[in-house]
């Protein structure tokens, strides 16, 4: 018989002010904290974590900056000085690469972490999994991790302030996970009850994004929360989270291999995970050759959640430039998911199309 695994956080808690529950969580989970994060990320939560952690008898370590990649280096590095200064619990704060970073130095220890994420970017805060990249940000592998966070805090106050181009990346990042299951289940269709599950999560995303992601983008925009971003903080973190646990990770395709392009160049490796999967969600369709009235209309859902239709709003490339991104693109594994093979051609091909349709938007 075969065995399943599944990997969950412990407890995940989303609304206005859940940051105040930072104390009582962590002093169920150890007395020594370290908390870890982007430098942004430190400043805005650095006084409220102060504030929980000493009404809770927890003692804060130290706080660090995570080193800008999920590199092996600075993996290694924070994980040293979280066993130098015998650290029981660690903090993980920021988006997708900070808190990548800070649960695989959890994990290598075997400590609790409880991450908080301060921009709705990624699911990030919320898997066993971590993203890797070399020190230069090109990206590695994706490495899954022996656990999940003890506890997610998803604060929709806090992540209302935060810059509106990472809640549009959120947005763009989990619509793919609808756009690009569907494309997976093509070559291979879900049969098993949790690959059945992972699709019906998938496109829940989708579903709770349409209608809601454009109103939560709108008031972000004005950097006000509102019941539509609670909606969207749900399918960016715990529906899409659902979507990657199910599948053990195989629900990827052409949009995240279109971002695993992306990392190579210079130019664009730090427009952000989301944003340019959000583009490569519409090279999908394109590749999966959908018509131009259900583009267009995939295009105008991504244009109200702040999602790029087209290369240029990204970053002036040279022919140079693309060609590498394409090149990189077709030769990522996420890119083998895809019904068909898919050629730098027919990539190069895709892009021009999606480029076109956008004047329509």
């Amino acid at each position: 018989m075969s065995q399943l695994q599944l990997t969950f956080p412990a407890r995940v808690l989303r609304g206005a002010g859940v940051l105040n529950q930072l104390g009582a969580l962590c002093a169920g989970l150890g007395r020594r904290a370290l908390l870890i994060g982007g430098k942004q990320a430190l400043r805005a939560v650095e006084s409220p974590v102060r504030a929980q952690l000493h009404a809770a008898g927890v003692e804060l370590l130290a706080q660090e900056w995570f080193g800008g990649e999920t590199s092996l280096k600075h993996i290694a590095r924070l994980a040293e000085l979280a066993r130098q200064l015998q650290a029981e619990v660690i903090i993980g704060v920021g988006g997708g690469k900070s808190l990548d970073t800070c649960k695989a130095v959890a994990a290598q220890l075997g400590l609790p972490i409880v991450t908080i994420p301060t921009i709705a970017a990624t699911c990030s805060a919320v898997t066993p999994l971590s993203i890797r990249y070399d020190d230069n940000g090109n990206f590695v592998d994706i490495f899954p991790l022996p656990q999940a966070p003890a506890a997610v805090l998803i604060d929709s106050d806090l992540l209302a302030k935060a810059p509106p181009r990472w809640l549009a990346a959120g947005l763009g990042d989990t619509l793919a996970k609808w756009y690009e299951f569907r494309a997976v289940s093509q070559r291979h269709p879900a049969r098993s009850g949790n690959a059945l599950s992972s699709l019906a999560h998938s496109k829940i995303c989708y579903d709770v994004i349409a209608e809601h992601g454009p109103g939560a983008y709108a008031a972000v925009l004005n950097g006000s929360s509102s019941p539509a971003l609670d909606q969207v903080l749900d399918a960016i973190f715990t529906w899409a989270g659902l979507t990657s646990l199910m599948s053990n990770g195989a629900h990827a395709a052409a949009a995240h291999a279109i971002y695993e392009g992306f990392t190579f160049c210079d130019k664009t490796r730090e427009f952000g995970h989301g944003l340019l999967v959000g583009f490569g969600n519409l090279c999908l369709l394109a590749l999966e050759n959908r018509d131009d009235a259900e583009l267009l209309r995939e295009m105008a859902l991504a244009r109200a959640c702040g999602v790029p239709l087209t290369l240029a709003e990204i970053a002036a490339l040279d022919a140079q430039e693309l060609a590498l991104i394409v090149h990189e693109s077709v030769r990522a594994p996420d890119m083998e998911n895809m019904s068909e093979p898919v050629s730098e051609a027919r990539l190069q091909a895709a892009i021009a199309r999606v480029t076109a349709l956008a004047a329509c938007v």
